[in-house]
């Protein structure tokens, strides 16, 4: 299985992203960003200025994974956070976002 395992969440970076960050470049942005620890088991996900790349972020208890989304057309939405960097959003919404539909319920704001 590819993913998080047990209760996690998913958070989903309010700006844009330099996509040529990796994952020591990613770690840093949750890190000192969102001001959350990115070994904890949630996800984060990137989007990229041009809106057509994701990429999601998290630790397995073994190591970092990234994964990375590019459409060959089209864009992603954007997410704006009502407070702070980051929006959590659901299990549902990522598989959304991944299909390169709208968002299908209301994003919460997180600190």
């Amino acid at each position: 299985m590819i993913g998080p395992r047990g209760e996690f969440h998913i958070f989903f970076y309010a700006g844009t992203c330099d996509m040529r960050r990796q994952i020591a470049g990613l770690v840093t942005m949750v890190r000192e960003e969102l001001g959350r620890d990115p070994q904890c088991g949630d996800m984060y996900v990137f989007r990229g200025r041009r809106g057509d790349q994701l990429k999601i972020l998290f630790y397995d208890k073994r190591g970092y994974c990234m994964l990375v989304k590019r459409l060959d057309e089209g864009t992603f939405p954007i997410v704006h956070a009502a407070d702070g960097n980051a929006v959590e959003i659901t299990l549902r919404d990522l598989a959304s976002l991944m299909s390169n539909a709208e968002l299908v319920s209301s994003v919460r704001g997180t600190a």
